[in-house]
């Protein structure tokens, strides 16, 4: 207990120190601070590992600084604090899900408390800077590369995919590389990327954007960890829905040449309802479970283990303080699914409060199947 107090201690003095910075204003380099403090409260069981019931309590500090440094010179910086608590933490699954090598190709993640039914944590989520000279910018360090358009799956975002089921969608993995990006035009650019993996091939990526005609597109070509990947998205409007595809094919290291398509649509009614349809094809994966790559699915080089795969995403504001959303995904060999439903509540500017969970279907040894239903409620408070 005592190793406890001073975590949730250690968290509550960053959080005190936090709220007396000015968050509203740039200091005078001209770089701004901001964060939040997230209170999430989670019961379910165990997927791996055998079942064990369980319970979890996560404390986040996030602080950020962002901004410029100078007129050609850009910084961002984010700092997470986590204080973890409850009886998932000596579950087999957190073990091994531990035991799991890091992603990131530098090591900015260290324990300052550990022990019993408390884990304390922080790391450097964001560390990059921006050298600007004309039209070009230079960004070096941990950093989000987004590319594709989809939702649930996306073939074109290779260097750090999310996961369909992410209790977090808007909580997006950062990369240890390097951002080179010429801007042609307003709606074209030029970019390449290089991203060092330990003990593995490197990522070494070009991508040519433009838009024609009020379609955007893009083409994706270089090394990827599997071999050589080339790619194509395009964006656009049709009536009044928003369409979107992405497809790339990968000749792998070991001879084989794999695609991966991705078709979306979306559309905005003038109620405030939301829609997201997907469909998509991973020639990487299998129709036949026993075959499934879960050890990838974990290590995060997957986003999925079958082939074909149909996503639907809705969402609805009540009032502008209540939001419903749901998420759907289902894999279309196994027949197996999973549904996401939450519901948030604004109870101020910078105060947001949720509750939902994350339900799965199917047989045993299918994908979505062999995991388990999970219920979450969070507060959230931005400053």
């Amino acid at each position: 207990m005592p190793r406890q107090a001073s975590a949730a201690g250690f968290a509550i003095a960053l959080l005190a120190a936090a709220g007396s910075a000015q968050a509203e204003d740039p200091d005078a380099n001209g770089v701004a601070f901001s964060g939040h403090y997230k209170n999430t409260a989670i019961h379910s069981t165990t997927s791996f590992g055998g079942p064990e019931g369980y319970s979890l309590d996560v404390n986040r500090l996030r602080l950020e600084w962002k901004g410029q440094l100078r007129p050609a010179v850009g910084v961002e910086f984010q700092y997470d604090n986590e204080v973890l608590l409850g009886s998932y933490l000596g579950t087999r699954e957190f073990a091994l899900l531990a035991a799991l090598p890091r992603r990131t190709y530098w090591d900015l993640e260290s324990e300052y408390v550990r022990g019993g039914d408390v884990l304390g944590r922080h790391r450097v989520r964001r560390a990059a800077i921006t050298l600007s000279r004309g039209a070009t910018d230079l960004r070096v360090g941990r950093q989000r590369i987004a590319w594709g358009t989809g939702r649930f799956w996306s073939p074109l975002d290779l260097l750090n995919p999310v996961s369909p089921t992410a209790l977090e969608p808007g909580e997006r993995e950062g990369v240890d590389a390097l951002l080179l990006e010429h801007k042609r035009s307003a709606v074209s650019r030029l970019s390449f990327v290089y991203a060092p993996v330990r003990g593995e091939r490197d990522f070494a990526l070009a991508q040519w954007h433009a838009n024609t005609s009020g379609l955007d597109y893009s083409v994706t070509a270089g090394q990827v960890r599997e071999g050589y990947v080339l790619g194509l998205d395009v964006a656009g409007q049709l009536g009044g829905a928003g369409i979107r595809g992405e497809w790339t094919v990968t000749r792998q290291n070991t001879g084989g040449t794999p695609q991966r398509l991705l078709l979306g649509w979306d559309y905005a009614f003038a109620n405030t309802l939301t829609l997201t349809a997907e469909l998509y094809f991973d020639g990487s994966g299998t129709r036949d479970a026993a075959r499934y790559d879960v050890a990838g699915l974990l290590l995060g080089r997957r986003q999925n283990l079958g082939r074909r795969y149909a996503g639907f995403y809705a969402r609805y504001e009540f009032t502008p303080l209540l939001k419903w959303e749901t998420w759907l995904a289902s894999n279309l060999d196994d027949r197996s699914r999973y549904v996401s439903p939450r519901l948030t509540y604004s109870v101020r500017q910078n105060l947001d409060l949720a509750a939902g969970a994350q339900l799965y279907g199917g047989h045993r040894s299918s994908e979505f199947g062999q995991r388990k239903d999970l219920w979450f409620a969070y507060a959230q408070w931005f400053f």
